[in-house]
């Protein structure tokens, strides 16, 4: 037992104080931490949108994990894909880098397909506005005659478009429109 009740209360009061302190930093140290996560996503974007060799033809996409980044998508230039990991390895906050972007098999009847595709998407009046930045919002991926279109749109009408354009290419097999309008993102 404690024979001096200052003391007693001396702990309580310590104890009282830890557990306030505890209670307001917890959601500061959280807001920091989103905060910290969300420089980490911007930064991971604007490094794989730097790749020189990123194009159309490819599609980068990936998930953040604390300080672990996951890449994904497909590329055509095998390069592409350690070029991708090296340019996340080196920010700044990035443990661990679990490369699985997939390298697509070179294909000449699929590099037919892709210029085709690109001419028939881009082509259209109402598309034409996709291609007018540096990176096309439109990414179209040709994996042995097999098409995926990737991205983001202003709106249903233009993905409706954009795949019905890719549908009309000849020698495609199957069109997959995984186009996202801006709204509903």
């Amino acid at each position: 037992m404690l024979k001096n009740p200052l003391f007693g209360r001396a702990l309580v009061g310590i104890f009282l104080i830890s557990a306030v302190l505890t209670a307001t930093s917890g959601p500061r140290a959280a807001s920091q931490e989103t905060k910290a996560n969300q420089n980490l996503v911007r930064e991971v974007r604007h490094q794989l949108l730097l790749l020189p060799y990123y194009t159309v033809f490819d599609n980068l996409g990936f998930k953040v994990d604390g300080d672990r980044v996951m890449l994904e998508g497909q590329v055509t230039n095998p390069t592409l894909k350690h070029d991708a990991e090296g340019a996340v390895k080196s920010i700044e906050g990035v443990s661990g880098v679990t490369n699985n972007i997939e390298a697509l098999p070179t294909s000449p009847m699929d590099d037919q397909l892709r210029r085709a595709l690109y001419r028939a998407i881009y082509g259209d009046p109402a598309l034409s506005k996709y291609g007018w930045s540096s990176m096309p919002t439109i990414h179209i991926i040709v994996k042995n005659g097999h098409v995926t279109l990737e991205g983001v749109v202003d709106n249903d009408t233009d993905k409706d478009i954009a795949g019905v354009r890719a549908n009309t290419v000849p020698n495609v097999f199957e069109v997959k429109n995984n186009l996202v309008v801006k709204s509903s993102r």
